[in-house]
């Protein structure tokens, strides 16, 4: 297993790679769309709280406990 740990410069790189950015107030958005994108639970996410996307996927990890261990759980 692999492990990838993110600063703002790599999260910004990630971000970008999938066509997302971050609005003034802090949450990842869709670049063109300029919506918030969302967890797979419907909440908007902070790029302070941005853990990845699940592999193969554009779903959003955050590093909260409930969002990774439904990622662990296969849930997402």
């Amino acid at each position: 297993m692999k492990t990838i740990i993110f600063n703002e410069s790599t999260r910004d790189f990630v971000l970008s790679l999938f066509d997302k950015s971050i609005d003034n107030e802090g949450y990842i958005i869709e670049k063109k769309t300029k919506t918030r994108v969302l967890t797979p639970s419907g909440d908007e996410v902070l790029a302070k709280d941005f853990a990845g996307f699940t592999p193969g996927s554009e779903i959003v990890l955050t590093q909260d406990l409930p969002s990774l261990l439904q990622y662990a759980n296969n849930e997402v």
